[in-house]
């Protein structure tokens, strides 16, 4: 009885688990300001092909209302890499919707080197068309002229 009990509580907890909602992955919302100080800590750059930081201007690269842990992602990444990495487009608009999109704070784009590439090439598992994936679960597109990671 105890043992079936017990079967019941775990078959239980492991759905409970799987039906998390995905949201809470990411973390907080960050400012712009909090982000990028979070990125310069860690010593990532960004760029802006508008030079600017406006969330509604396609051509700014902003990072206002990304989570948490889509900054905490890309800075494990730098660490783990030993790449240099810059940002190129964060939650400014003009990207595809959808869930974890970058307006939701979930992608960031980086910049495409010979030494990024090789590192997710290398450390993580191909998924098909231009796709990688990482042991946590993230995917690193490359869309030819940067890379796409969404961080989930």
């Amino acid at each position: 009885m105890v043992r079936k009990a017990l079967g019941v509580l775990v078959v239980a907890l492991c759905m409970a688990v799987a039906v998390a909602s995905p949201a809470s992955a990411g973390g907080k919302e960050l400012s712009h300001k909090a982000a990028a100080a979070k990125l310069k800590a860690a010593g990532i750059g960004w760029t802006s092909s508008g030079h600017c930081s406006n969330r509604n201007k396609p051509t700014c690269t902003s990072f206002s209302g990304i989570k948490s842990g889509t900054i905490s992602g890309i800075v494990t990444f730098k660490k783990s890499s030993r790449c240099k990495v810059t940002v190129t487009g964060g939650t400014e608009t003009g990207h595809a919707s959808g869930t974890y999109s970058h307006w939701n704070g979930y992608k960031v784009d980086i910049a495409i080197t010979s030494c990024v590439n090789g590192y997710i090439k290398r450390n993580f598992s191909y998924i098909g068309g231009s796709k990688w994936r990482s042991a946590a679960g993230n995917v690193y597109y490359n869309e030819g002229n940067h890379w796409d990671i969404t961080y989930y």
